[in-house]
């Protein structure tokens, strides 16, 4: 065995931005998923075990949403680190290889995030927006959709109670 310097070590296993030729990489990333992916399974499991009623991918209503219930009026987006660039995430990285497009590519995928969760909000949806780093933490997703069914007691007058 031999022992390398730091120094060796960076400059030999470093690896190397991807050179790959435009239809390549195109179709590599042809590859990469828009639904159901795991971070969305994970979540419609857990939304399964709390019995609570969901569409997918609602494609009438502003964004897309992954899951959604137009009666009780909540939304749910799953968003990867990545593509909707998570602030203070470590998988929010961005690739050294044609940086600005990417910094282009994440502004507008926020940007178009945001008019979507305004849009619906004005709607009167509920919006919760799930990361894909969240989602590993099954507990905190059950506390957080725990609640999410319940109708807003303000929205509806109270029930008279009957005497009997």
């Amino acid at each position: 065995m031999f022992a390398r310097t730091s120094t060796e070590w960076n400059t030999q296993c470093r690896m190397k931005p991807s050179t790959l030729p435009d239809p390549k990489r195109s179709a590599l990333m042809s590859r990469v998923r828009q639904r159901g992916t795991a971070p969305e399974i994970r979540v419609a499991t857990v939304l399964r075990q709390l019995g609570i009623a969901y569409r997918l991918n609602v494609r009438s209503l502003p964004g897309s949403p992954d899951f959604a219930n137009r009666k009780n009026k909540w939304v749910i987006f799953v968003h990867g680190c990545f593509w909707h660039h998570h602030t203070a995430c470590k998988r929010a990285t961005v690739p050294t290889l044609n940086a600005r497009f990417w910094r282009d590519k994440f502004l507008a995928n926020r940007n178009r995030d945001s008019r979507a969760i305004q849009e619906l909000r004005r709607h009167g949806y509920k919006v919760v927006v799930i990361w894909e780093c969240q989602v590993e933490d099954t507990e905190r997703l059950r506390w957080r959709f725990q609640h999410i069914n319940k109708i807003n007691v303000t929205a509806r007058p109270p029930r008279e109670r009957r005497v009997r």
